[in-house]
């Protein structure tokens, strides 16, 4: 096998030659789907040589019926059974955990109980599940579906409702407005690594609002400016965004930062969510400082929001748990600490309690 195979071909590759003659012959009238799902470079489509010294392999989730639920021993027996070491010469490892349910699998990950994955998540839902959770339930791969349960649950989380959409550029815009004015003011006062890493929380603030226009979920830290680079946008901002990340001093990175702001100003503006905003840089009030006011485009954007809970709790405008925290454990808390029917998500209720 190539050492330039993808993780999405190896796992076809099984899926196609291990996991469908195996399934076949021992439970040959079981519906199923199959994919490559969930953590790993690879369902993203990131993974390099380097990826495979951990976790990296060939491998498949199996999604059944709930009403075949009683035959998840004899399935993951059948894939078990005399199992080779190595498949392609990639080591093999078959973990009964492959072989679930759509809904008890992304209920678990979403934070929902499985009997409520399929109303669909509410509106407050969406903003406790980070971006790079919905990138793996969406990306991948799949390679079967019999009974269109995987299809449909991918469908519905390709990307934000509108209202959800709109109030997490809002935060993001809002985030840039209470910031932007910082950067110079701490480099006007000789304090250039204040500067510096207020600039890099802007920049990356740039980056999201970037994949947020773009309808795209944005990865975890590890892959964001690799992914940043897939973007329509990048050709044009990335030069900029270099410049202000290693400026050596505070004017030139006003002056990179300001040239981002107007082109994601215009950006903003070609989604013709809001009315048209004036896209150049101005003083901020009476000093000499260049701003875009980001506050103006997230005010524009809060108030399109249709969604009466959304509405109210833009009045705190601080977004979904991606920019409320970066922490990673934190990220994951509504998958940590559910009650055994899932309806305690804590960041839910964070929200409702706001409300």
């Amino acid at each position: 096998m190539s050492d330039h195979i993808t993780g999405v071909q190896l796992s076809q590759s099984f899926h196609d030659n291990y996991v469908v003659p195996r399934l076949s012959s021992i439970v040959p009238t079981l519906s199923f789907a199959s994919a490559l799902v969930g953590p790993g470079s690879e369902v993203l489509g990131f993974d390099t040589p380097m990826s495979r010294d951990h976790d990296w392999g060939p491998r498949v989730m199996i999604f059944i019926r709930e009403a075949d639920v009683s035959q998840r021993e004899a399935i993951f027996a059948a894939l078990h059974r005399a199992a080779p070491a190595s498949f392609h010469g990639f080591p093999l490892h078959v973990d009964q955990s492959i072989v679930t349910t759509v809904p008890a699998y992304y209920g678990r990950r979403l934070g929902l109980s499985p009997a409520r994955l399929f109303d669909g998540l509410e509106l407050l839902d969406w903003l406790t599940v980070p971006s790079q959770t919905l990138a793996e339930l969406t990306g991948g791969a799949v390679y079967r579906d019999d009974f269109g349960e995987l299809t449909l649950i991918r469908e519905q989380l390709r990307f934000y409702p509108q209202d959800v959409w709109l109030f997490l550029m809002a935060s993001v815009w809002n985030r840039i407005g209470q910031e932007e004015h910082l950067m110079p003011r701490a480099g006007f006062v000789g304090d250039e690594l204040g500067a510096a890493l207020i600039a890099s929380r802007l920049i990356r603030d740039v980056m999201s609002l970037c994949f947020l226009i773009e309808r795209r979920y944005a990865p975890y830290p590890k892959w964001f400016g690799t992914a940043f680079r897939q973007l329509a946008c990048a050709n044009e901002l990335l030069p900029y965004l270099e410049a202000a990340q290693n400026a050596k001093e505070w004017r030139e990175r006003e002056q990179a930062l300001s040239a981002t702001y107007q082109i994601v100003a215009r950006m903003h503006n070609e989604l013709q969510l809001t009315e048209s905003i004036e896209v150049k840089v101005t003083r901020f009030f009476d000093r000499p400082f260049s701003v875009i006011g980001g506050n103006r485009f997230s005010e524009a954007l809060v108030a399109n929001i249709e969604d009466s809970s959304l509405h109210k709790l833009a009045a705190f405008r601080f977004g979904g748990i991606d920019q409320i925290s970066d922490n990673t454990d934190f990220r994951a808390i509504q998958e940590r600490f559910q009650s055994p029917s899932g309806e305690s998500n804590p960041l839910r209720a964070f929200f409702d309690r706001l409300l």
